[in-house]
C-alpha cells in the first residue's frame, strides 16, 4: 500500500470524530444506528482500530459523505477522473458515485492472490453483486456460493459475509451498497417475463 493511502487510512480517526460532532451525534447514536458498538467505534476514531470497508461504509452512510471523502483518500493519477480508489486487504475499490447518502456503487478488483481465508462479518446495510470477470466466492450465512461472470447476489449485510476469490485467481465485480431495508425497484421488465407471467 502506498504511503499516501495509509496516511489517508490513518486520519480516518479525526476525520470520523470531526464528522459525528458536527452532526451533534453521541457515540451511542451512532452505535445504535449502525450496529457497530461503541468501543469499536471510539477506538476507530481515536487511531486505536485500523479502518475497514465494513466499518466505514455505514458511517459514510450516517454522517451523508462519500467513502472516498470519508477517509480524504489520495487522488488517482488520471486529473480527468474525479475519483479517488482506496487499497484494502488486496483489494481495490473504486467509488463510481459522487452522491452522499442513497444508493453508493462501486467497482471492486481483488488481485490474484489475495487472502482466500473467509473473515465473515455483518454490518447495517444492503447490498448487490454483479460478476464482471473471475469467479467471485461468496460466503453468506452457512452459505458457500460461487459466482461467475454474468451472475449477481443481493443480501442483508446483517448476516454474516465475506467474498474472496478461488485458488488465488483475481475477480472484479460492481458492489451497490444501499440502506437497511432498501431493495432493488424494478421500474421496467422484459416483454418475454410478462407474457411467462401472463401464461402462469
Amino acid at each position: 500500500m502506498s504511503d499516501d493511502m495509509e496516511e489517508a487510512i490513518t486520519a480516518a480517526g479525526p476525520r470520523l470524530q470531526q464528522l459525528r460532532r458536527s452532526h451533534r451525534l453521541t457515540l451511542t447514536d451512532v452505535a445504535e444506528r449502525t450496529g457497530i458498538s461503541k468501543s469499536t467505534l471510539s477506538r476507530l476514531e481515536s487511531g486505536q482500530r485500523r479502518a475497514s470497508l465494513e466499518l466505514l461504509l455505514p458511517l459514510a452512510k450516517i454522517y451523508q459523505v462519500t467513502l472516498d471523502d470519508l477517509v480524504n483518500a489520495p487522488a488517482s493519477g488520471d486529473p480527468r477522473i474525479n475519483l479517488r480508489p482506496v487499497r484494502r486487504d488486496g483489494a481495490t475499490l473504486l467509488p463510481l458515485t459522487r452522491r452522499p447518502g442513497g444508493i453508493q456503487a462501486f467497482k471492486i478488483v481483488i488481485e490474484a492472490g489475495g487472502s482466500d481465508t473467509p473473515d465473515l462479518r455483518t454490518h447495517e446495510g444492503y447490498e448487490w453483486l454483479y460478476v464482471l470477470n473471475g469467479r467471485l466466492r461468496l460466503m453468506l450465512g452457512s452459505h458457500d456460493l460461487v459466482l461467475r461472470p454474468g451472475e449477481a447476489a443481493e443480501f442483508d449485510t446483517r448476516t454474516p459475509h465475506w467474498f474472496g476469490t478461488l485458488d488465488g485467481e483475481g475477480a472484479e465485480f460492481l458492489s451497490l451498497f444501499g440502506q437497511q431495508g432498501e431493495q432493488v425497484h424494478f421500474r421496467a421488465r422484459p416483454k418475454t417475463l410478462r407474457r411467462q407471467d401472463s401464461a402462469g
